[in-house]
């Protein structure tokens, strides 16, 4: 006959005083409390395994810190676990690898892995611009949390400072890259849904600001501007260069001699320096033709850029450039870089020139995805007859006298 186990108490657990040898108290239904000599009392859960019915067992932790109460509870889990032909032992070490993993996956974690998927298709200064948020605003407080553990409060509370100083847009921004980081957990496994999907409705939505832009009449007023004021000529000659070729800032500043074809009359943008990581193909006009030539004389040895910095001859100039020259000849607030393109834009629109042939110059890429499927063709043919048109409508409104390379170009040669 089995002999009967007595359950322990409270009382005769904290009473139990340590001798020369370890020895055990037994609770039953395999818990045990064994006390050393050194005086400690640890929980211990002796068992047969599944199967191979060996047997062993497993520790649940120091008296007091786990009680009678709980080492009782964590045996029922156990015995609970064997039958189901569950180990407890092999199972808890499951748990643990899991949870490990879990804090390993933290959000700077996954923010890398998504960011090396999505850098292939962006620019490399706006995929500058995404990591430089995240590690300025969101690593420094959320960066060690596991994506598993983020919460719309915990990151309301962190974009919420931002919005409280008025930084509504980089609120929206910060808030959309959050979004992508969780779905790429859901899609990777790590989390089993995007817990932060409405977050942007906690906030204000910051008002739409259009780039500044002047309307098309003004051109002349700006061209008459640029040829009175004291600017540089290899400044004058981007501000120009960019005009005459609808590019971005980047695009323009970043240009270089092996990009340009002068047989064909091409300035081939390659994918890596485009927004939307697509090359970028742009007729030359004779007037970008004789910019071109006029920065000949400003080439230096071993500098790839159609435009160097002052100070570094291995550097191009600096991409806020032609913004910097606008503030200051009194176009703050009227006009910037990026204004030139809209400036395009409106004017060739105004000009019943074919909306697609326009967007092609302005290197959009159309968002309906069925007509981008369909519509593959860059208009180059058609884009050569927009910029010729385009560039002698500047020259028009340059009255002849105003362009960079019709007014400086003796103070190169003198």
């Amino acid at each position: 006959m089995p002999k009967t186990v007595v359950p322990l108490t409270t009382t005769k657990v904290k009473q139990a005083k340590p001798s020369e040898k370890e020895y055990i108290l037994a609770d039953g239904k395999g818990l045990q409390l064994k006390v050393k000599p050194s005086g400690s009392k640890t929980w211990v859960f002796k068992y047969s395994r599944p199967f191979t019915k060996k047997r062993t067992n497993i520790g649940f932790g120091v008296f007091p810190e786990v009680s009678l109460t709980q080492a009782r509870a964590k045996r029922h889990e156990a015995r609970e676990l064997l039958a189901q032909d569950i180990d407890p032992k092999t199972h808890r070490e499951s748990m643990l690898l899991e949870q490990q993993e879990r804090y390993r996956q933290t959000l700077q974690a996954v923010a890398e892995q998504w960011f090396g998927v999505k850098e292939s298709s962006i620019s490399t200064d706006y995929g500058k611009d995404v990591w430089r948020s995240l590690d300025t605003h969101i690593f420094p407080v959320l960066g060690k949390y596991p994506v598993s553990a983020l919460t719309a409060p915990i990151v309301i509370a962190v974009l919420q400072k931002l919005a409280d100083i008025g930084k509504l847009e980089l609120v929206r921004r910060l808030a959309q890259r959050m979004n992508e980081i969780m779905v790429f957990s859901v899609n990777t496994g790590l989390v089993h849904a995007n817990s932060l999907s409405g977050i942007s409705a906690a906030f204000e939505k910051p008002s739409r600001r259009h780039m500044p832009t002047i309307q098309p009449d003004e051109l002349p007023e700006l061209m008459r501007t640029l040829n009175g004021a004291n600017i540089q000529v290899l400044t004058r000659a981007l501000i120009e260069f960019q005009l005459h070729t609808i590019t971005r800032s980047n695009e323009a500043a970043k240009a270089q001699w092996s990009e340009i074809d002068l047989e064909k009359r091409l300035w081939i943008i390659p994918a890596e320096r485009m927004k939307m990581k697509r090359e970028h193909v742009i007729p030359l006009t004779d007037k970008t033709l004789s910019i071109l030539s006029l920065l000949k004389n400003f080439r230096r040895p071993y500098c790839p850029y159609l435009f160097p910095a002052n100070r570094n001859p291995k550097a191009h100039i600096h991409t806020e450039t032609v913004n910097k020259v606008l503030r200051r000849i009194g176009y703050q607030n009227r006009l910037v870089a990026h204004g030139m393109r809209a400036l395009a834009s409106t004017t060739l629109n105004e000009q019943e020139f074919n909306p697609d042939v326009i967007e092609a110059a302005l290197a959009h890429v159309d968002k309906n995805a069925v007509r981008k499927a369909y519509n593959r063709t860059d208009y180059l043919k058609s884009r050569r007859v927009l910029m010729e048109w385009w560039s002698a409508h500047i020259e028009k409104c340059s009255t002849g006298s105003y362009s960079v390379t019709s007014s400086i170009p003796s103070l190169v040669q003198g």
